[in-house]
């Protein structure tokens, strides 16, 4: 039964909230899409807000709310990518003159830096929201090496912070373990059912993709990028045709290594990016999603599958184990276990009832998540960090 919708804790009206992000609505992600949805909530609620964020002349989306331009550079080999490097004259003179209670900050760059030093000078809350295992990522680059390093500079930048805000007890967890920060409030994600639910289950559509009404899809959704796990898929599908395991596979997303996936998979369908609709019918029209990745801190598509009734094959990392009950929802499997992954897949492939049995358990679970609930946690945290701040200053 999903839960209802909570009237707002604390009201929201006259709460000033600055909001720091590297990507806002340049490039799609599940991240920046839910800070949108976190503004539009805040801005529904009587709450005002301003975004400082790298702009593009030509943005994946239209943002929610008031954006302002910070400098930014393109990532070298991945210039979709801007690193906002500063808070200009301009900025901060916007800054000063919005006049925020309390300041967010979503992505550990040169601006949020200088950002949080801004407002500890003036004594004001600051909230951290993290959004990605920025450490892992060199892994995926051959430079693991920098990993440590990468994770004592994440622990300088969160630590300089009130507190932090995780999208699932999993990922807080690893930031307690990490030492990253001591006070830290969950997050997480919510689904739109409308968009999301088994109805959405296409068979024209796939049929138009050269999927039979009997093949059994096996299915990956994400920007296609070596750190969302693409060798691991491959090299699973690998194992599966060794073993004569029937299956088809289907790709919703693009990205920079479409090529190399593409060159890996040759036999897979591309149906490249999906939005609105388009992409409830794509995961509804998936058999078992299989989600390898290790650097999502909640797992969106996890939970997106789930809402559409499929079962999901995902590593045993932050974010998924939050979602997926083993052997109830689906499998979860040690990271970059090839075999065990393939293994875990075969079973669906080859037992419709085993897949639609885990399918409507995720179902169920994925009520759980209303947009407005989850949201009114990041408010009632804000206003938690300006009493304590206020109460701190009071005392002296």
């Amino acid at each position: 039964m999903a839960l209802t919708t909570p009237e707002p804790a604390a009201p929201l009206a006259g709460l000033r909230v600055a909001l720091f992000s590297g990507n806002y609505n340049y490039v799609r992600d599940g991240a920046n899409q839910a800070l949108n949805r976190l503004v539009g909530y805040l801005l529904r609620q009587g709450a005002a807000v301003r975004v400082y964020a790298p702009k593009v002349e030509n943005p994946a989306f239209e943002a929610t709310g008031d954006l302002i331009g910070v400098p930014a550079l393109a990532i070298p080999g991945r210039a979709e990518y801007r690193v906002p490097m500063a808070l200009s004259p301009r900025v901060r003179r916007d800054l000063a003159a919005f006049a925020p209670q309390v300041v967010h900050v979503a992505s550990p760059d040169f601006a949020a830096h200088r950002a949080v030093s801004w407002a500890r000078r003036r004594g004001l809350p600051i909230l951290a929201s993290v959004h990605t295992r920025f450490e892992t990522y060199p892994r995926y680059y051959n430079m693991a090496f920098l990993e440590p390093v990468l994770e004592a500079m994440l622990r300088r930048f969160y630590r300089r912070c009130d507190a932090l805000v995780a999208p699932s007890e999993s990922m807080a967890q690893v930031l307690r373990d990490q030492r990253m920060n001591y006070d830290i409030d969950i997050w997480s994600r919510g689904v739109d059912r409308e968009i999301f639910n088994p109805g959405r289950r296409d068979l024209d559509w796939r049929r138009s993709l050269g999927i039979g009404d009997d093949d059994v899809v096996v299915g990956f959704l994400g920007r296609l990028v070596m750190e969302k796990g693409l060798d691991v898929f491959s090299d699973t599908i690998d194992q599966l045709v060794r073993r004569g395991v029937a299956h088809k596979v289907l790709v919703i997303g693009e990205g920079p290594a479409r090529d190399w996936f593409t060159a890996r998979l040759p036999q897979a369908v591309f149906a490249g990016f999906q939005g609105g609709a388009d992409l409830g019918r794509a995961v509804a029209s998936m058999d078992v999603l299989f989600n390898p990745s290790i650097t999502e801190t909640f797992g969106n598509v996890t939970l997106e599958a789930m809402a559409c009734g499929v079962p999901v094959v995902a590593a045993a990392a932050t974010g998924s184990q939050s979602l997926v009950d083993d052997h109830v929802s689906g499998r979860l499997i040690t990271p970059g276990a090839v075999r065990q992954f393939a293994e875990a897949l075969r079973c669906y492939a080859e037992d419709p009832a085993l897949r639609a049995k885990h399918g409507a358990a995720g179902e169920e679970r994925s009520l759980e998540f209303s947009w407005d609930r989850i949201n009114q946690a990041v408010a009632d945290t804000y206003l938690r960090l300006i009493r304590q701040k206020r109460a701190r200053m009071a005392g002296g």
